[in-house]
């Protein structure tokens, strides 16, 4: 099956008093209404697939961190400390929506100050949910996780897989 990635323009951000969980859900479903569903030959709609993930210390979102300074001040709050990482994944096809939000949690060990600096030196963490990839030299970080480790990474792939289905969509 072909696809086509197609980035949208959508404010991601946070409003006053916006609990993670619906940020995240109101940003994926903003995202997966903004993209262009029609090929650009005229053919029929296109299903879209438009996801967005948070990371979360309590209500607190920090973002992409943008700078090596901010990235640093996310991942020293979030030292030694469990978080939640909610990715809202939407499928629309023509009027139809479906769409699902998955919550993982993830505790980092305590890191020393020289560890996150190091980290944040190889340039992973400023353009990433909560300053880092778990899938990328982060992942020495964790200590425990609970749940989907697809869905720290950015995509829940068995929870889209389930909402492109009716889509007749099949990886195989």
């Amino acid at each position: 099956m072909a696809f086509l990635v197609r980035p949208v323009e959508f404010d991601e951000a946070v409003r006053d008093g916006e609990a993670p969980r619906p940020y995240t859900r109101r940003v994926a479903l903003g995202k997966a209404l903004a993209a262009e569903a029609h090929d650009p030959q005229g053919g029929p709609d296109f299903v879209v697939l438009a996801a967005d993930t948070t990371v979360a210390l309590d209500d607190w979102i920090p973002g992409k961190p943008g700078s090596h300074e901010r990235a640093i001040e996310i991942l020293s709050r979030l030292s030694g400390r469990t978080h939640q990482v909610h990715t809202a994944v939407v499928v629309r096809e023509g009027q139809k929506v479906r769409s699902r939000l998955v919550t993982t949690s993830v505790r980092f060990r305590t890191l020393t100050r020289s560890e996150i600096e190091a980290y944040v030196t190889g340039g992973e963490s400023l353009d990433r949910a909560g300053g880092y990839a778990i899938q990328g030299g982060a992942g020495a970080f964790v200590d425990r996780i609970v749940g989907s480790y697809t869905n720290v990474v950015g995509l829940p792939l068995r929870e889209a897989l389930e909402l492109l289905r009716p889509a007749r969509y099949s990886p195989v």
